[in-house]
């Protein structure tokens, strides 16, 4: 299997700082996706894709429920969304996304983060691919593939490893596909998001791979962090 993708709810529970900054992203993408149109995530394809992306990460119902009550109370919150990009360890890439009620300080901080470990912001978006990825158990990858070219959903692959399927499609294709996954009785998804993937990886000396993961964790730590896509294998 590809393994694209990266599960990062175990890494978020290694601490606090991390743990509170998961919920922190979580309610901040589900309060505005629930403001963006109808609170119902049967009717809001992106509140669906939010709660989904997170109930992957292992986040709490009442995490959720609060981010949808709070935008259905009529709470005014204001974030903006930011993308940033930087060389990190060894040459490696980054992106970095971010949803903030202060832009400048997301900035700052996101900068602050790459040059303690050695990197510096810069353009690296050209070796990426923004890709729809959902991964789930299931058993037939055969049923999986018939089901999604039948239903003319754009697929670029599909991998499958000891019940676990990985299917990347265009995101223009991502809701379609969704909708049909779901007809098929798949409703749990450990990945459901469209990401930014690396066209290549790469493997990092010990040394900078160890400079690489203190950046990642760095990044997390930050509650305007929403996203981070690489191209390192870890």
């Amino acid at each position: 299997m590809g393994r694209h993708f990266e599960v990062r709810a175990a890494a978020m529970a290694k601490s606090g700082a991390r743990k509170s900054a998961l919920y922190a992203r979580a309610s901040r993408e589900i309060y505005m996706a629930a403001k963006s149109g109808l609170p119902d995530p049967k009717n809001n394809l992106a509140l669906r894709s939010a709660i989904d992306k997170f109930k992957g990460q292992s986040i709490p119902r009442d995490v959720i429920d609060r981010a949808i009550k709070k935008a259905v109370g009529g709470d005014v919150e204001t974030y903006t969304a930011g993308r940033y990009e930087a060389f990190g360890p060894g040459n490696s890439f980054l992106i970095i996304d971010s949803l903030t009620d202060n832009a400048n300080r997301a900035f700052v901080e996101i900068r602050t983060a790459v040059t303690k470990k050695g990197g510096h912001m810069g353009t690296v978006n050209y070796n990426f691919t923004e890709t729809g990825i959902l991964v789930f158990n299931f058993d037939s990858k055969d049923l999986v593939e018939e089901t999604l070219v039948l239903g003319d959903v754009d697929v670029r692959a599909i991998t499958s490893e000891e019940g676990v399927i990985e299917v990347l499609v265009e995101p223009s294709s991502f809701g379609q596909a969704k909708d049909l996954l779901n007809s098929l009785g798949i409703e749990d998804f450990k990945v459901a998001e469209i990401q930014m993937l690396a066209n290549e990886t790469i493997t990092l000396g010990d040394e900078d791979k160890a400079l690489f993961q203190e950046l990642v964790d760095a990044l997390d730590e930050l509650q305007d962090v929403q996203n981070v896509f690489h191209n390192v294998d870890l």
